[in-house]
């Protein structure tokens, strides 16, 4: 609800319990204040979440790319093979970041 000052035309500012245990609108710039008698004020809204796009291209990602021979970094899994693909991430003076997938265990890890 948004209220608006009769005298300058401002918005309407919204005041906690002040000393006299009254909530009040106030315009920020002229003395008009208007008291809220025994209401309690309160607002809930429902936020939705924006979709959030997958930045390295999403399921698809690992369709077609390449082997090479590195080690995962699991000790458990001992793979000495893993699919890669790079990226240039950073700005253009810096080299590519290139990352991983284990093709035994599936982890996933980069190299700068």
């Amino acid at each position: 609800m948004l209220t608006f000052c009769p005298n300058c035309s401002n918005m309407l500012l919204i005041t906690s319990s002040t000393d006299d245990g009254v909530n009040k609108f106030y315009c920020p710039t002229c003395p008009y204040e208007f008291k809220i008698n025994g209401l309690q004020l309160y607002e809930r809204k429902k936020l939705h979440r924006k979709e959030v796009d997958d930045v390295l291209g999403g399921e698809g990602t690992w369709d077609n790319v390449d082997q090479t021979g590195a080690q995962c970094p699991i000790d458990s899994c001992g793979s000495v093979k893993a699919y890669f693909f790079q990226l240039q991430i950073r700005s253009a003076d810096e080299p590519m970041t290139t990352f991983y997938k284990c093709v035994t265990c599936g982890h996933r890890w980069k190299e700068n």
